[in-house]
């Protein structure tokens, strides 16, 4: 049990729920006015790597919708129901999947959007298509996965940037430019308080910002910025989806109590961040060409946050015995179908579930995917794409002595 900070609860208590009176006055006269925001990404600036007629937008089908659909048609994003949040042994089906996550971020993204008069399509292909290239097992999957990646190379595993690797390279869908550098520019840890825009209009800049990741880790991705005000919306929105949440979740799953949150609205705080985090962005971000939020706000998320890292993350999710047999079972599938790919193994997994599905793919648009010329890359593609589940039954076919950690059913927690 945790004893309520009376201050802190005060100052949430405190912050507007609505817009102000203001605000709404100005914003009923602009549309009234036929008012169009400057700064809104058109359908008509829409950038792709190959100009090919058939990607063109139409009056049903502008050029982001055409994304949102390349998108939803993906095997990776099928496999959002399959990638847990967070908890990724707990056997309860009201527990969030990716599949959800991904469609918060685009709801509460257009929320706001629409309200700042941006391009909504284009947010919900961002909000859609940013977590496409997340590990199994959430991020303690890509903890794993980029310890062992960068232990055999030397380059970092980002799933920002691998989102963008999924959706313009291995699917080969032509997705625009600023629904790419959304995704990879989305990324939730690195909360800022104003988001401006990075000046990003190449595709040659884009691979530039994604080998840079690649090569220099953090350094890199902390100084990502998106190049449109609807990628910005929805990198803070990122984190409004999860903040609150990750406390619903925990608390679902009987790791937590309600009242073991310093503010006291245990699983209510989900519905007090959307909405109050909402209004915030609107009210200090309308007209401006920038996104941004007041101080108070900003620090209220990044203690929220903090506070979620100390009672779930590092307390709730896997850890101990459990974190040393998962980091082995990455180390011990990744250098299994490393030699697998040298070898040239056709009966092996990595081809039949992976190389040979990906290549008749890239077939369809006159693409190859060059598996051979970096068979790590080809390796971390594959575990990257993996459910939970399939992970852990592959994992225990071919290592049944590494005691791969079991889900916990609902019965066994309550």
């Amino acid at each position: 049990m945790t004893l309520v900070d009376n201050a802190l609860r005060a100052g949430l208590d405190g912050m507007p729920s609505s817009l102000s009176d203001e605000l709404v006055e100005r914003m009923v006269d602009d549309r009234r006015r036929g008012w169009t925001n400057p700064c809104k990404t058109q359908d008509a600036d829409a950038i792709r790597r190959v100009d090919r007629a058939q990607d063109h937008g139409s009056l049903w089908r502008p050029a982001f919708v055409r994304d949102t659909e390349k998108i939803l048609h993906l095997p990776a994003y099928n496999r959002y129901a399959g990638k847990t949040q967070v908890f990724s042994f707990r056997s309860n089906d009201d527990l969030s999947r990716r599949g959800l996550h991904v469609q918060l971020v685009a709801r509460i993204a257009r929320d706001i959007g629409y309200a700042l008069g941006l391009n909504c399509d284009l947010i919900e292909a961002i909000g859609l298509g940013h977590d496409l290239g997340h590990t199994p097992f959430g991020h303690a999957g890509e903890r794993f996965l980029n310890d062992v990646y960068r232990d055999r190379t030397g380059r970092w595993f980002f799933h920002n940037v691998h989102s963008v690797r999924v959706m313009d390279r291995l699917y080969g869908r032509n997705l625009t430019l600023q629904t790419l550098d959304g995704a990879l520019c989305h990324n939730g840890e690195y909360e800022q308080r104003v988001f401006e825009l990075s000046g990003l209009s190449s595709f040659d800049e884009l691979d530039q910002a994604v080998e840079n990741c690649c090569e220099l880790g953090g350094a890199a991705i902390g100084h990502l910025r998106p190049m449109t005000l609807e990628g910005c919306v929805v990198r803070i929105s990122d984190i409004i989806a999860y903040v609150g949440r990750d406390r619903q979740d925990a608390i679902e799953a009987g790791l937590l109590d309600e009242d073991a949150f310093d503010d006291g609205l245990g699983g209510k705080y989900n519905s007090w961040i959307l909405s109050h985090a909402s209004v915030d962005i609107i009210e200090n971000s309308y007209g401006k060409d920038r996104i941004e939020m007041s101080e108070a706000m900003f620090k209220e998320i990044r203690r929220a946050k903090a506070e979620n890292y100390k009672k779930i993350y590092r307390s709730s999710g896997i850890e101990g015995e459990r974190e040393e047999v998962m980091g082995r079972a990455f180390a011990l599938m990744y250098d299994y179908f490393l030699r697998d790919v040298l070898d040239e193994d056709r009966t092996s997994f990595i081809f039949r579930h992976h190389i040979d599905r990906i290549e008749r793919t890239l077939a369809h648009y006159g693409k190859t995917y060059r598996w051979r010329e970096d068979p790590h890359q080809t390796v971390v593609d594959y575990i990257a794409s993996m459910t939970d589940g399939y992970f852990a039954e592959l994992a225990s076919k071919l290592f049944p002595d590494l005691k791969f950690p079991r889900r916990t059913y609902i019965n066994e927690v309550c």
